[in-house]
């Protein structure tokens, strides 16, 4: 038995390393998977009402739950997506929650009780939990320092990149039945034989990198990444959610003209998210905090004091390039905060968070709108609020440019 204690341990000695090829592109496929969850089925929202309202007296209330309940789901499930990673094995879940959510995504296409829809979608938000923590936090596994970031930042961009593909065809399929977008769910049954044979699981037991480690998860970093990511998902949805009903407010009823909009902003998006890389080693990233808190206030307060469809616009593209560099700033310190052992759980963390404020930003806006008296004052406040938060990073980061300068400085006469 000591014998055995004593070997085991060998093959961590030399530990295995992404070639940043072969796995970075199944992991940033299989990271897309998220954003195909929510815009394949937006477009057809209008038909699934249309379907079920003579049917359902509820279906005014759930017809949204059908692209809003995964979100709750993804935000209840995550947590134990995460501990179920750090237990059981990254690649292992991953295989199995892709499954999962192929064939839970595709089964809608055969129901007739929007209820039994919507219980399904919740479930696929269950298997979409476990599909991005396992890829972030793979990420996080295979590979350190700036190929690390450079991976996060290439994770976010696929997601745009795909996301406004799929918001594309699935509106297309929905013109034909808002039954054919749930079919394309059965795409990432292609990647599980690729995941099989390409991802590796990767070992937790020691540090698998030589990684400046003590043991313990920095808490500090931990929490502020989890308030940052909940606090500017609420104010990077309110655009998606509520641009929509302002433009109605100002006479454009346009389908096409609204679906526009929404383009601009996932297109800005990933203009953000292309952005990062250079940003942060200009300004690190309290000042990336800083000016995409700025960017998101700024959106937010043109968008409502617009007055015409092209200022609207404005609006939207501003706010998206802010939205662009919220995630992969976010996340980047959270993954460097945590130890191997911890990063499933600590990601699972961050996912729920993520999808935490999504869900509960059109509660926040109704919320504040019932003391401000109206949407556009509602956004208004928001707006301040993203503003202030803007200033306290621009002066976080500001005192530590200062304390950085004045070690420097003492470092060198000594």
């Amino acid at each position: 038995m000591n014998q055995s204690h004593a070997v085991s341990p060998a093959p961590l000695s030399s530990p295995r390393q992404a070639t940043g090829r072969r796995e970075g592109l199944v992991l940033m496929l299989g990271s897309s998977l998220t954003i195909m969850g929510s815009v394949m089925v937006a477009p057809i929202l209008p038909k699934l009402g249309a379907e079920f309202g003579p049917l359902n007296p509820q279906a005014g209330l759930l017809v949204p739950l059908a692209i809003t309940g995964p979100a709750l789901a993804i935000a209840l499930c995550a947590p134990l997506a995460g501990w179920l990673a750090d237990r059981v094995g990254r690649k292992a879940l991953l295989v199995i929650a892709t499954l999962l959510y192929a064939l839970l995504g595709a089964v809608p296409a055969v129901l007739d009780n929007l209820s039994a829809i919507v219980g399904v979608r919740l479930l696929f938000g269950c298997a979409e939990a476990a599909v991005m923590t396992c890829c972030a936090t793979l990420i996080a596994d295979y590979w350190q320092g700036e190929e690390r970031l450079r991976y996060v930042n290439r994770q976010v961009v696929t997601i745009g990149l795909v996301g406004s593909l799929f918001f594309v065809v699935g509106g297309a399929l929905g013109e034909h039945s808002w039954r054919l977008p749930f079919l394309l769910y059965l795409l990432p049954l292609l990647l599980v034989p690729v995941m099989m044979n390409v991802l590796w699981e990767p070992a937790t037991g020691k540090q698998q990198f030589e990684e400046p480690d003590t043991g313990k998860v920095a808490v500090v970093p931990l929490i502020i990444g989890y308030m940052l990511i909940l606090s500017g998902m609420v104010l990077s949805f309110i655009v998606p959610i509520q641009a929509p009903v302002l433009l109605v407010s100002l006479g454009v009823t346009s389908s096409t003209l609204i679906g526009l909009s929404a383009g601009l902003s996932l297109l800005a998006t990933l203009g953000g998210s292309l952005m990062w890389p250079l940003l942060r080693r200009r300004i690190g990233v309290a000042g990336c905090n800083a000016l995409l808190l700025a960017m998101l206030g700024l959106g937010l307060w043109l968008l409502m004091r617009a007055q015409s469809y092209n200022e609207v616009l404005v609006a939207v593209l501003i706010h998206g390039l802010g939205a662009g560099l919220l995630v992969p700033n976010a996340m980047a310190p959270v993954m460097n905060a945590l130890t191997a052992k911890t990063r499933g759980r600590g990601l699972g963390g961050f996912t729920a968070f993520l999808y935490f404020g999504q869900f509960v930003s059109p509660l926040v806006v109704a919320l504040i709108s019932a003391f401000a008296g109206d949407l556009r004052h509602s956004i208004q406040w928001l707006a301040v609020a993203s503003f202030a938060s803007a200033l306290f990073w621009a002066l976080a980061g500001a005192q530590a440019r200062r304390k950085t300068i004045v070690t420097v400085g003492g470092s060198s006469h000594s």
